[in-house]
């Protein structure tokens, strides 16, 4: 008997017509369906978390690593920037120096010149 089908269902509509369930039409809902769609952001990088609770301290130490990480990188940030631009002004100001001394201080200058070279190779 395993083998035999289901017996279709039959029923009696309002009307007073009879049909057969599944040959019915889908039933529109009569209210507008609610869609709930979450956005989510990417997800902060939970690697001092992660070594904060793995090791047992507290959730203060977790908040101030999440809070501060950023910030001390971005301090870091500024002050590389900072001592790279100083370094550039430097190279430039000795590069001007060293010129203005050959140009202007004529065989002396030149001598001037190569010495402050020197010094400089030495310090390397």
């Amino acid at each position: 008997m395993s083998n035999l089908p289901e017996p279709s269902s039959v029923i009696r509509l309002p009307d007073g017509t009879y049909a057969y369930a599944d040959h019915l039409p889908a039933v529109q809902p009569t209210a507008p369906q609610v869609v709930h769609q979450h956005i989510h952001q990417a997800p902060p990088d939970r690697t001092v978390q992660r070594i904060a609770l793995g090791s047992g301290i507290g959730a203060g130490t977790v908040a101030s690593g999440v809070y501060f990480g950023p910030l001390l990188v971005g301090a870091l940030t500024a002050i590389a920037a900072n001592l790279a631009l100083l370094a550039f002004l430097a190279a430039v100001l000795a590069w001007g120096v060293v010129s203005v001394v050959k140009s202007v201080g004529g065989p002396d200058g030149k001598a001037a010149a190569k010495t402050l070279a020197k010094t400089r190779k030495r310090r390397r």
